[in-house]
């Protein structure tokens, strides 16, 4: 019978194949044990689930200081699939992930608690350059600095634009520049008049760059001092009206409001040259710019006044008055004896102030040794001012009527005889209530013949 070696067989054949499963088994740990030596992890079994892959198992790896060549990978904080051969450094976190049977890595837990927003943004900007594009870089910033490496083209079109230094030191070396002050220029200028080859034309160029000049109070006091007052003198006294002209206009813009020059112009007698001119047969134009020299002078200057009416100026003025048809003499004339008019009411009204000092009560003294209205009464022109009211100038009548009412205290009982001025006070009201009612109608301003109205409603109230 053949029954007993069958059971024997098949109990070998069991036998058999358990041997083979436990020789596979330990197959199976030699491979797992070479591949863990091979990599030099220490695995660590941790349960926590990771990123929604459960079931993954997560181990804490070191890198073998023994290593050698092995590639070490830089964790993130994401995971990400570690090849066969590769290493992690220390304290960074290795899964197994049995969906896809690879092993993951990420930064450990203590790095991730200060891997601060700095760290992120450094390794972004690592990863936007690589050492070939920076080399780029660099190289083209040394080629924009260097200009030599700049196109040509461009090189020429900038230098199209501008001169080269040397051709703009050749031209300021030409130049030679000599800069003059006006002490030096009004020296030269007085020079070259003095000159016996000057001509008349010169002189008159001469006259007018020392009229610009002397506007400067210091200037004007320089003039003086150089010699240049006799200058001028010379000119009022030539025969040549238009040197007369001009040497008159010098003068009246050097005497404006420079006390100093209008007391050496007055000590050296000019105001007696230009009464004299006022007073002889001279060109209008000579005439308009001598009174501009005399009202100049005699502004705000009480000793000036003094000696202008101990010559006779008033009496000047009256003649040149009644001989001045046109109209434009009279009214600087007018102009001028009603400024000096309100100078004197002005220093008297301020003299009755307590707390006036030492130098105001001398110029309340002064201007009290001026007998202005006395000389008015007396020299007639009372009667002389209304005749400026026939003019048609609207600008006439204003200053003949400021004139009138400045000379009412001393003159009101010859306004009231006077028929003639009653009759042309009467006739100008009437005149300019009209043309205010039409500007009114037009809806135009009327202000201007408001003020003339008001004018001469305060003469009539003076002549009451």
């Amino acid at each position: 019978m053949k029954l007993i070696p069958r059971r024997a067989t098949g109990a070998s054949w069991s036998c058999l194949t358990l041997a083979f499963l436990l020789v596979l088994c330990c197959c199976h740990i030699v491979i797992i044990l070479g591949q863990k030596s091979e990599s030099a992890l220490t695995v660590v079994e941790n349960t926590e689930e990771d990123d929604g892959v459960v079931g993954d198992e997560e181990e804490e790896v070191a890198v073998d200081e023994d290593g050698g060549n092995l590639e070490v990978v830089q964790p993130t904080e994401e995971w990400q699939t570690l090849k066969p051969g590769q290493a992690v450094p220390a304290g960074s976190h290795v899964r197994l992930n049995l969906q896809t049977g690879q092993r993951e890595v990420r930064l450990g837990e203590e790095k991730l608690k200060y891997w601060t927003q700095e760290h992120r943004e450094k390794e972004e900007i690592q990863s936007l350059f690589n050492p070939d594009e920076l080399k780029q870089a660099l190289k083209k910033m040394k080629e924009d600095l260097n200009p030599v490496s700049k196109d040509t083209d461009q090189q020429d079109s900038v230098a199209s634009r501008f001169r080269p230094i040397e051709e703009l030191k050749r031209d300021l070396a030409q130049l030679d520049l000599q800069v003059e002050t006006d002490v030096q220029i009004m020296r030269q200028l007085l020079d070259q008049f003095n000159s016996s080859k000057s001509t008349t034309e010169q002189k008159l160029s001469i006259l007018q760059e020392l009229e610009y000049l002397v506007h400067q109070v210091d200037n004007a006091q320089t003039l003086c001092s150089m010699g240049g007052l006799q200058l001028v003198l010379d000119g009022l006294n030539s025969s040549d009206f238009r040197l007369q002209e001009n040497s008159a206009f010098v003068l009246g813009s050097a005497v404006s409001s420079n006390p100093a020059v209008q007391v050496k112009v007055v000590e050296g007698g000019a105001l007696q040259t230009l009464l004299t001119i006022l007073a002889t047969t001279q060109p209008l134009r000579v005439k308009k710019k001598v009174l501009f020299a005399v009202a100049s002078l005699l502004r705000n200057f009480p000793y000036a006044q003094r000696h202008f009416l101990s010559h006779g100026g008033l009496q000047v003025l009256s003649e040149l008055f009644r001989a001045d048809g046109g109209g434009v003499l009279r009214t600087r004339i007018v102009t001028m004896l009603y400024d000096m008019i309100s100078e004197k009411e002005l220093i008297s009204q301020a003299g009755l102030d307590p707390m006036l000092d030492a130098s105001h009560e001398e110029r309340v003294r002064q201007y009290a040794r001026v007998s202005l209205q006395g000389e008015l009464l007396e020299k007639g022109w009372c009667s002389l001012v209304p005749q400026l009211l026939e003019s048609t100038e609207h600008d006439y009548r204003e200053k003949a009527l400021r004139a009138l009412l400045a000379m009412a205290p001393v003159c009101s009982d010859q306004y009231r005889s006077d028929s003639s001025l009653l009759g042309s006070l009467l006739s100008l009201k009437h005149q300019y209530q009209e043309m205010i009612q039409s500007e009114m109608i037009l809806g135009e301003e009327s202000g201007y013949f408001v003020e003339i109205v008001d004018l001469i409603d305060a003469l009539q109230v003076k002549m009451k």
